[in-house]
């Protein structure tokens, strides 16, 4: 078995928001910084990034020779994925892909690893892909209740940060405040504002990020589910939130859902208070908070949930894909 700090990585995208959470969480991991590779576009040759104290110089995704890597984390934008990933791959490198072209891909895992770790084993491609980051915080927060009862239905309204559209997003969020009206990441002003339109909307009326939502859950839970989502672009910097309603196929007592979700790891449930995005900027876990039966109805249930977009909702869940492949065996020695 390969150990984890001896795993030679390949960062890809490594200038953006998620290559820069993959950094800082390599490096908690104590991986040194000789086994990792930063890549991004030609413009960014030979500029450097920060690794605890070194500096590590970034490489040409063109001419980058992947067999030297056995890991390569993807966050580069679809369609370069699309064409890298791939190449990667046939290199012997393991892709863990973060962005949305292979999730629905038949022969493409697409792991929440506290969920369907075990799928990573059906890989044919040598790609495993990363779930939307609004899918991931759902899912982690209704798998332990889907245990105790089958989910019939879910109706979710998200409220997303602005880093969830990278760090040009930000820094128009952050100059509107200042004054600066200027649109150009978002279809209208963001600052003082919310956007019921995250990606671009299909024919059905619903976005692509909402479409996202629906047809993730029903491929990493394995089963049907009715999910219908409204997907809302917020001003908030990091951190993203939901507002979930669920039916089940049966009425279970409340403490019963607490106690499964207690249980659940990377899932911490707050009974007499609530979360926010403040609260837990740069944590691992999703929060749960407001969970409550429906006075009215039988079956039915709402809670709030809130986790760091980039952490949970991206880096983080990459690299605990990353240690099942190292507990399954499943990684080559350099």
């Amino acid at each position: 078995m390969l150990p984890f700090s001896e795993i030679k990585f390949a960062i890809v995208g490594a200038t953006g928001n998620v290559g820069q959470e993959f950094l800082k969480i390599l490096h908690e991991r104590n991986v040194p910084y000789g086994n990792i590779f930063v890549i991004a576009s030609e413009r960014s040759i030979g500029k450097t990034l920060q690794y605890g104290d070194a500096q590590l110089t970034l490489h040409d995704l063109d001419s980058f020779d992947f067999s030297q890597c056995q890991v390569g984390l993807f966050s580069p934008g679809a369609k370069v994925s699309s064409v890298f990933a791939p190449k990667a791959a046939a290199l012997g490198c393991w892709v863990v892909d973060n962005t949305s072209f292979f999730r629905m891909d038949p022969d493409v895992p697409l792991v929440i690893p506290e969920i369907n770790a075990s799928t990573i084993k059906q890989a044919k491609r040598n790609i495993i892909a990363n779930p939307n980051c609004s899918t991931i915080q759902m899912l982690m927060a209704l798998q332990p209740i889907d245990r105790v009862s089958r989910l019939r239905t879910v109706i979710v309204s998200t409220y997303q940060s602005v880093s969830g559209a990278g760090r040009l997003a930000e820094l128009e969020l952050r100059k509107q405040i200042a004054g600066d009206q200027t649109v150009e990441r978002f279809p209208c002003p963001i600052a003082y504002n919310v956007i019921p339109q995250i990606d671009v909307f299909l024919p059905t009326g619903e976005t692509k990020e909402e479409w996202k939502m629906v047809m993730e859950t029903q491929k990493i839970l394995q089963h049907s589910v009715d999910v219908f989502a409204t997907c809302v672009r917020v001003p908030v910097v990091r951190g993203h939130s939901e507002a979930v309603t669920l039916e089940l196929t049966h009425d279970v007592p409340l403490v019963e859902l607490e106690v499964a979700l207690n249980d659940f790891p990377g899932v911490t449930l707050k009974r007499n208070s609530y979360v926010t995005p403040l609260d837990i900027e740069g944590d691992d876990d999703v929060y749960v908070s407001r969970l409550r039966k429906d006075p009215y109805r039988q079956r039915w249930y709402q809670m709030w949930v809130v986790s760091d977009n980039i952490r949970k909702g991206a880096a983080l869940n990459a690299v605990q894909i990353v240690d099942k492949l190292v507990e399954f065996g499943m990684l080559r020695k350099g």
